[in-house]
């Protein structure tokens, strides 16, 4: 039975991350807020999991291009090669925000992720995602929920995101409001800095 919950982004109450950690720990799928749009995510090392998530966007895993939510830059040697001084200075400026970085993965990733040679990173300013990945205690993969009648209409109401995804999912976390303008993704590997895709993160900044 799916559930929806309110967390506060200003203040999350921790009995409620601890909900939306345990429903996680247990293999669970779960539609959270970022700063941008609505996110479907759920723990990257739990290969059941991210098996359901990839068939829900009807992609194969293998081929999937989730990004990993971490809680803070601190999480990124974990699973990507070793980041120099320009690239660092970039991804501090930027995050936490609106941005996704593709960058190179190193052999710590999860097994359904070893073929891939880069990840796209995500440290969203909203503290409600990144308290979840705390108290979890590694990043969750996440990728954005959309109409299927139009992938750039996002949804944005948490009541509507329940309604129409109470079947596919264990818990949707009502966090207000969400944007409807996805990240901005910006590649940084090859020592080179290319904008894939502008979004709500201002690329000035890069």
């Amino acid at each position: 039975m799916s559930q929806l919950i309110k967390i506060y982004n200003k203040n999350p109450n921790s009995k409620e991350i601890e909900k939306a950690v345990k429903v996680l720990r247990n293999g669970g799928l779960i539609i959270f807020p970022t700063d941008t749009v609505y996110g479907l995510g759920c723990d990257i090392m739990n290969n059941k999991a991210l098996e359901k998530v990839a068939k829900i966007k009807g992609v194969k895993l293998e081929k999937a291009n989730f990004s990993f939510i971490c809680y803070d830059l601190s999480n990124l040697s974990e699973y990507v090669k070793q980041i120099d001084t320009p690239t660092y200075k970039i991804l501090k400026r930027a995050l936490p925000g609106a941005y996704t970085f593709i960058l190179d993965g190193n052999n710590n990733l999860p097994k359904a992720f070893k073929k891939k040679k880069t990840v796209g990173i995500r440290i969203p300013d909203n503290n409600i995602v990144r308290e979840i990945v705390k108290e979890l205690g590694n990043p969750i993969i996440s990728t954005s929920i959309y109409d299927e009648d139009d992938v750039i209409e996002y949804t944005t109401d948490p009541e509507l995101i329940f309604e129409k995804w109470q079947d596919k999912v264990d818990l949707v976390i009502d966090g207000g409001y969400g944007d409807n303008l996805a990240s901005t993704v910006i590649d940084l590997t090859n020592n080179d800095i290319q904008i894939i895709r502008e979004g709500k993160g201002d690329i000035d900044i890069i």
